[in-house]
């Protein structure tokens, strides 16, 4: 699915370059629940956003279903994000004033979507995360694993090739954070492909394969299955 040829990203502040990734090359199946940790400038998040089609790479190549997406620019980058990637950050980021289920059709408005296709789909998003009895409910009316969820039915109702997760626990208590980690797993082993930024050891230890960052370079990548 994720296919990284020798990927680098330089950043110039003033007069001096910082190579934040150094030369990463890696390939993502479809299917597997991978996690990329590392310490504080590791060049996880940079890879995050690479990866997420968020940013491009300084150079190298990157195929995302095949396709080289590293070179894409604008509004057919914004397509790739739209279509093909869920996103989950540590802020939920949801509209506070709508509604569970109005916060997760919403990418589908904006995809055109007609409004009963919406409606189907957005109640199966909630049901796969367990958040169907809380349809109606605003932000405010959520616990923070609720919310959590519902930012992951909101990332699944695209039926995205990929669901990117940026520390997705880290606004959590490790409870409830479990419970979100768990629910991952659920939805890998309903087929989805996984990518989890973390900082957290514990939460690595969750997917079935670690991808380590340590300046800008793949230190270990780990198959625990």
């Amino acid at each position: 699915m994720i296919q990284a040829i020798n990927i680098k990203k330089v950043y110039t502040v003033g007069k001096v370059e910082i190579a934040a990734l150094k030369g990463i090359s890696l390939e993502i199946k479809e299917g597997e629940f991978v996690s990329i940790t590392g310490s504080s400038g590791s060049g996880k998040s940079t890879l995050m956003h690479i990866l997420g089609c968020l940013d491009r790479p300084t150079s190298g190549k990157l195929f995302l279903d095949d396709k080289e997406v590293g070179k894409l620019k604008g509004n057919a980058l914004a397509e790739i994000r739209n279509k093909k990637i869920g996103f989950v950050f540590q802020q939920f980021n949801l509209l506070s004033r709508s509604t569970a289920f109005r916060n997760v059709e919403l990418p589908l408005v904006y995809a055109g979507v007609n409004r009963r296709e919406r409606a189907e789909r957005a109640r199966i998003a909630l049901e796969k995360v367990e958040m169907a009895h809380r349809l109606y409910h605003r932000p405010s009316e959520l616990s923070g694993g609720e919310g959590q969820r519902i930012a992951i039915a909101r990332a699944l109702v695209t039926k995205p090739s990929l669901i990117l997760a940026d520390e997705p626990t880290g606004n959590l208590d490790s409870k409830t954070g479990e419970g979100i980690l768990e629910l991952f797993q659920k939805l890998h082993l309903q087929g989805h492909t996984l990518i989890v930024i973390t900082h957290e050891r514990y939460v690595s230890e969750y997917a079935e394969r670690i991808i380590h960052l340590k300046d800008g370079l793949i230190e270990q990548d780990e198959r625990r299955n």
